[in-house]
């Protein structure tokens, strides 16, 4: 088949445990050294770079007869321009493929696991080998799709960060941040260890985490007769995944981590659902090391400190997700 002019694929990869060692530590006997001086498997960090490495050769081999191929390095994401007709390609783990979708407009995005034998991939519903049956249906347009909403965090200066899984809004040492939160007619200061704000798609991860704690610990609590809690040892069937909410919900959810009552801070608006017409704003009373970061990546953030403003909301930009 001969490659098609009218299209292009970019193939976004990421750097393994070893790529990232060496280039720390310059070479390949150093980095080993580091590694079983830890008390660790050398041999493991090998396996899955040379397994990524044949994941990505199989990949580039799939999709050079069907149209043009360019592959581009997770690094570089932020300054690389996608042209409208792109179809992308994210050859990772589930963090990749979120942190993708944060840098395209409505380029259809295939997960590709390269690795199913370490990685279960919640967005990685593909291996290289289906890419030549599957890339040609994108093309057609005739393969299933997913909308997946995201997050957007803006601040009184202007600037702005998208998340596709979660938000954290808090202190970068995840000590005590001071701050008030206002939803509709409803605010109140808190005192606590900082708040998620979670999509659709983030709802299975951090968000789920919490809000599985907050529940685990309200019924024990309940069960040792401590507060006014329901009645102990109540229990019953759970739903399998309680927590989480469609991918494409035009909503997001926010939940207080530890929020500490005392005299000027309270504890009754932790939780909460925040839709286009009712955003969540957060007023930071915390004087140094406040930040908001998404989707897990701390180096990435909007600093938060004292008098800076930020409105979350669901975003107007959606992903799509081929599957």
């Amino acid at each position: 088949m001969s490659p098609s002019t009218d299209h292009k694929i970019v193939v976004i990869t990421r750097s393994t445990r070893l790529t990232e060692l060496v280039a720390r530590f310059n070479t390949v006997t150093q980095a080993r050294f580091y590694v079983e001086h830890m008390g660790l498997d050398f041999s493991d960090y090998q396996h899955e770079d040379q397994t990524y490495r044949e994941a990505l050769q199989r990949t580039q081999q799939a999709l050079a007869p069907l149209c043009r191929v360019q592959v581009v390095d997770r690094r570089y994401l932020p300054n690389f321009v996608f042209g409208p007709q792109d179809v992308v390609v994210a050859l990772g783990q589930d963090g990749l493929v979120a942190n993708t979708l944060k840098y395209l407009s409505s380029q259809p995005l295939l997960g590709v696991n390269p690795d199913p034998g370490r990685w279960d991939g919640q967005l990685l519903p593909f291996v290289a080998a289906d890419l030549p049956r599957v890339v040609p249906e994108v093309f057609a347009h005739q393969r299933p799709q997913k909308h997946v909403s995201m997050a957007i965090a803006r601040l009184n200066n202007g600037q702005s960060l998208l998340a596709v899984n979660d938000l954290f809004i808090g202190v970068r040492t995840h000590t005590s941040a001071r701050y008030q939160l206002k939803i509709g007619n409803h605010k109140e200061n808190h005192s606590s260890s900082g708040l998620i704000v979670s999509t659709g798609l983030g709802s299975t991860g951090w968000f789920k985490s919490l809000l599985t704690g907050a529940t685990r610990v309200a019924r024990s609590v309940a069960a040792e007769g401590i507060g006014s809690a329901a009645e102990p040892g109540e229990s019953g069937p759970q739903p399998s995944d309680p927590f989480s909410f469609d991918w494409s919900s035009d909503y997001l959810y926010f939940t207080v981590r530890e929020p500490f009552p005392s005299k000027n801070t309270g504890a009754e608006l932790v939780f909460g659902r925040i839709t286009p017409d009712q955003p969540l704003t957060v007023t930071s009373h915390t004087p140094e090391n406040g930040v908001i970061f998404s989707d897990g990546i701390e180096a990435d953030f909007l600093e938060f400190n004292s008098g800076s403003i930020v409105t979350i909301q669901p975003a107007r930009q959606k992903g799509t997700l081929v599957v």
